[in-house]
């Protein structure tokens, strides 16, 4: 069977932003690392190096930290600056790289769980008229308001814990 490309469902972006919803995002945002921790439990390294679509397990577990740290810098730099225009990534490249390709997943997985408790501080802490300002975005020349980052990176905390999930249940693992 091929892979589906959103096995949580594809992204919406939301046209309102209630408190409600935003501390369900952040709630998304907390509980990741764990659920990220028990989605990988007890993989062999033959089984981190199992494909899904074009991403290994153990790529998309470094994926997904490398991602949430450039997240958390734009976060920081929009609340610090007025406007910034954030630095985009390659996020296939740095894929390839060798610390992602080959390196332990329990590293990231720790680099999540600080990153993760940190976000989640400055994300309480922030006002509504913090979460109105936005960031200029170079590659999709939009700009990107803190809701609707926020609401993006919940969606892309269960998108690929349901990718590696999806795995495990294909191979009865």
């Amino acid at each position: 069977m091929d892979a589906p490309q959103n096995p949580a469902g594809a992204f919406e972006p939301e046209k309102t932003y209630s408190r409600q919803r935003r501390e369900e995002f952040i709630a998304t945002i907390e509980s990741t690392p764990r659920l990220m921790r028990a989605a990988v439990g007890g993989l062999s390294e033959a089984q981190l190096d199992t494909k899904y679509r074009n991403w290994t397990i153990r790529q998309i577990v470094h994926h997904i930290t490398d991602s949430h740290v450039n997240s958390y810098v734009r976060f920081k730099w929009t609340l610090t600056e007025e406007h910034p225009t954030i630095k985009a990534y390659d996020d296939g490249k740095w894929a390839e790289l060798a610390d992602s390709r080959s390196g332990d997943v329990r590293v990231s997985l720790a680099l999540l769980d600080g990153l993760h408790a940190r976000w989640v501080i400055l994300l309480r802490s922030l006002t509504d008229a913090d979460f109105e300002r936005s960031f200029f975005h170079p590659e999709s020349k939009q700009d990107v308001s803190l809701n609707a980052a926020l609401c993006y990176y919940a969606w892309h905390c269960r998108h690929h814990t349901a990718q590696i999930n999806w795995v495990r249940q294909q191979n009865r693992w």
